[in-house]
């Protein structure tokens, strides 16, 4: 699988978003084995948007020097590295850091439909059906032995990385506002395969 190169992730975040659906995420473990799975729903995230963790920070116009504390710092970092964060003290959500380097942006990987691997992500999540392994962004990470190893890794070349896949068709592809968010929530920054069963099947923000 050909692993995108950095100058795909140095984009407009929300072209990225659109663009990783129908590609695959790869986690090459030690063992030889890989884990391999079809993007099938991402979320957008950019610096001046109020649900981005990069959003409280200040950036001084001509030094380009960011001040203020948090996580967030990291989303300035070079496009195509590993934003991987802890939510509800229990789960891991990967995210691709997007823009050139000092502009904050990030897309996350919401749901994949596995390809390969498939015993693998059985034993880790350890769930009757197959269509919940890694339908939602928590439940994929789990799936995939992600966690904050990977934060600040390139994920444009293995162990884990994100490969060019087969592009998804305008007609299959839905928006939303995007999932868990209380700010922000009228911005359609949510794009998902409309007809695949491992798309999450949590609510977006704007009906809640």
């Amino acid at each position: 699988m050909i692993s995108r190169p950095v100058s795909f992730f140095d984009r407009p975040t929300k072209r990225v978003a659109r663009t990783l659906l129908g590609d695959v995420l790869v986690h090459a473990l030690p063992t030889g084995k890989r884990l391999v799975g079809r993007i099938v729903e991402t979320e957008a995230y950019t610096e001046d948007d109020p649900a981005c963790h990069a959003a409280h920070l200040q950036k001084d116009p001509e030094t380009g020097v960011i001040s203020g504390r948090g996580r967030g710092h990291d989303l300035f970092a070079p496009p195509g590295t590993a934003y991987v964060y802890l939510i509800y003290g229990m789960h891991w959500l990967l995210n691709v850091v997007t823009e050139p380097e000092g502009t904050a942006g990030a897309v996350l990987i919401r749901a994949v439909e596995p390809v390969a691997g498939w015993d693998a992500m059985r034993t880790r999540r350890e769930r009757s059906r197959d269509v919940d392994l890694t339908n939602g962004p928590g439940k994929l990470t789990e799936a995939f032995g992600i966690d904050d190893v990977q934060h600040g890794t390139s994920l444009t070349d293995a162990p884990l990385y994100l490969a060019e896949g087969r592009a998804v068709d305008a007609a299959q592809v839905a928006q939303s506002s995007r999932i868990g968010i209380s700010k922000g929530v009228e911005r359609p920054w949510r794009w998902f395969v409309a007809e695949s069963p491992y798309v999450s099947p949590a609510t977006p923000s704007d009906r809640q």
